[in-house]
């Protein structure tokens, strides 16, 4: 077996040796298993599996005297609360995704100059099935001034069907539009509502998201200013850039780690999970009621001058 190939399958540690440019000192935290729900595959969906963490952080050695204090050190506390940390942003898909989730938050530390982190799958095959990436101090640097960045906190605005039928629609858009703060607007069910089955919570869960999106789409017909959005990158963006998102649910409430235990029909209580979520200023609804268990400001509303 030559070297390369050797050094592929070898655990961390070894790679971190055999790779080295100069010489650094290492922590390790080896096999540290967590039971999460994870995957992009239907089946890995409303159910828990074991991964197993293999991380080595590469440190620059202390230039004088640690004096046993723990302050000084990276601690292996550093490697295990990234790994928590960035399970608990939202559901993943992919395990590449939270590799560089978990290497980004511990090259933070100024110790750390380089982390391997290989992660695996005990339960999905015959074998374990994981990856492994290598990350240096350089590759996270704009990563992480781009994060220092302030996130927009945004008016969250729910708008009835009863908008498009009374032909206000336009009007709310262009307050919205005039607004020095960004606004997502949200929608409620078609009025047909949803197909109703029987057989599977999780099932008419999905159909419900479904149809909310359906509406989004019917609402942005109306007016070229709405733009269909179901992620928080994309919704980031069009906070940034002045543009009237229109929210379309599937993607956030299914990948949240501790989503709505409301069922989809109860709009007012997903409205306002999704306005925490988003942290916004102020929540609107127009043609519905809050349920007013919200910390932020929360009203229902038919005054365009209030927005």
């Amino acid at each position: 077996m030559n070297d390369d190939l050797k050094h592929a399958f070898a655990h961390p540690t070894a790679r971190s040796e055999a790779t080295a440019e100069v010489p650094f000192d290492r922590i390790s935290v080896r096999d540290y298993i967590l039971t999460v729900e994870i995957g992009a595959f239907q089946a890995e969906r409303g159910t828990t599996q074991r991964i197993r963490f293999d991380v080595v952080v590469e440190v620059q050695p202390m230039s004088d005297e640690i004096d046993d204090d723990v302050d000084r050190i990276l601690s292996y506390d550093r490697v295990t609360e990234a790994i928590e940390a960035a399970l608990s942003e939202e559901r993943l898909n992919l395990l590449e995704t939270l590799a560089e989730r978990v290497a980004e938050r511990i090259l933070l530390a100024p110790q750390a100059q380089r982390v391997f982190v290989r992660i695996e799958k005990l339960d999905r095959g015959p074998g374990n099935l994981g990856v492994e990436i290598v990350r240096s101090k350089s590759r996270v640097v704009d990563a992480d001034l781009q994060g220092l960045e302030e996130t927009p906190h945004p008016i969250v605005l729910f708008l009835a069907n009863s908008v498009i039928d009374e032909g206000h629609l336009d009007a709310w858009l262009s307050t919205a539009e005039q607004n020095a703060r960004p606004v997502i607007v949200c929608v409620g069910m078609p009025e047909v509502g949803a197909p109703q089955v029987a057989v599977h919570r999780m099932v008419q869960r999905r159909i419900d998201l479904l149809a909310i999106e359906q509406n989004a789409w019917t609402f942005a017909s109306h007016d070229p200013r709405c733009v269909v959005v179901g992620s928080k990158t994309e919704l980031d963006w069009g906070m940034r850039h002045d543009q009237i998102s229109l929210w379309a649910p599937s993607k956030i409430v299914l990948d949240a780690v501790d989503g709505p235990s409301t069922d989809m029909v109860d709009i007012s209580a997903l409205v306002e999970w999704f306005a925490q979520e988003m942290q916004a200023v102020q929540l609107v609804f127009v043609g519905a009621t809050p349920t007013g268990n919200l910390p932020i400001a929360c009203h229902a509303q038919a005054d365009l001058a209030l927005l």
